[in-house]
């Protein structure tokens, strides 16, 4: 993929994010398989748009496309742009309650678990989990990017600089591992602790690089990014 299209793909702190590209591309081989996919809070729909350039059949799925027919246009721009479309159907799915049983290869999130109980009076991330469980065949796949507790640091801007900081639920890494505990295998590796201050994307690519280099210097449990695998 050229970097324009992962640009469109990943959408921010793109230096960071895309490290699960290498990731899982050592762990599945997703080109030209004519896979069965969803994703699940995709907004604009970036790992779609991916699972689609590969040559996979995507159903699309965000909560808001229900009621908010800007969001899902920007979607549908964004696939048409590079002309995966007719690999792409789209649905309005809550995360917590998929209505499928035994149909997906592969399941995919990016940044979703922190927001899904956002709204509710209980804690919604297991039942989540669980219901993507059911939706896949066996043997079947979640890859995903999630956010992380991360350091203090981390928390304390969070809740200081983001509009959303003291709603998010951020996990622990040992929160969201045993969150697959159903599952037959995990693998998974944590990068990332300068690029979420960047300012603008500039500043995040600048110490998405800086992070490159010191990931292996930071202990993992102060990463903020979480990649993944997960078999069932």
């Amino acid at each position: 993929m050229n970097q324009d299209t992962i640009n469109d793909i990943i959408g921010w702190d793109i230096v960071n994010w895309s490290k699960a590209f290498p990731f899982w591309n050592k762990h599945i081989d997703i080109k030209n398989k004519q896979l069965s996919c969803l994703e699940i809070g995709a907004r604009q729909g970036g790992l779609s748009l991916w699972l689609a350039l590969h040559g996979n059949n995507v159903i699309c799925s965000d909560v808001s496309y229900k009621d908010q027919q800007h969001e899902l246009d920007k979607t549908i721009t964004l696939h048409k742009k590079h002309n995966c479309e007719n690999l792409i159907s789209y649905e309005a799915i809550d995360a917590s309650n998929i209505p499928y049983e035994n149909k997906f290869d592969l399941v995919v999130f990016k940044s979703v678990l922190g927001g899904v109980s956002i709204g509710s009076n209980t804690r919604l991330e297991q039942q989540t989990i669980n219901s993507i469980y059911k939706s896949l065949k066996p043997g079947g796949k979640i890859l995903f990017i999630e956010n992380l507790e991360a350091s203090f640091l981390h928390m304390y801007a969070r809740k200081k600089f983001v509009k959303w900081g003291n709603k998010w639920h951020y996990l622990k890494l040992n929160e969201m591992v045993s969150l697959f505990k159903s599952f037959q295998k995990i693998d998974y590796k944590t990068v990332g602790f300068f690029g979420t201050f960047g300012k603008n994307e500039k500043q995040r690519q600048l110490y998405g690089k800086v992070d490159t280099f010191f990931d292996k210097l930071v202990p993992k449990s102060y990463r903020y990014i979480m990649i993944g695998i997960v078999e069932k």
